[in-house]
């Protein structure tokens, strides 16, 4: 029987700061149809997890990110 693996919080482990003009870094956290992914699925603490989808929503309000995936 497999243990499950605890997943470390990616913001957190590289001392990084969520930032909405990230692009790069935010599409890790979305998956193809461009809706955010939860913190179970991608390990990311609560509080990264507040501020990385607040920094989703601003990008997308901004159209630094694609609001849908066509």
């Amino acid at each position: 029987m497999k243990t499950k693996q605890v997943k470390k919080c990616y913001f957190c482990a590289n001392n990084l700061e969520v930032d909405y003009k990230d692009t790069r870094t935010l599409r890790k956290f979305v998956n193809f149809f461009m809706k955010i992914l939860p913190g179970s699925r991608t390990g990311v603490c609560a509080w990264h997890q507040r501020k990385l989808s607040e920094a989703i929503k601003r990008s997308r309000v901004m159209a630094l990110l694609a609001a849908t995936h066509k």
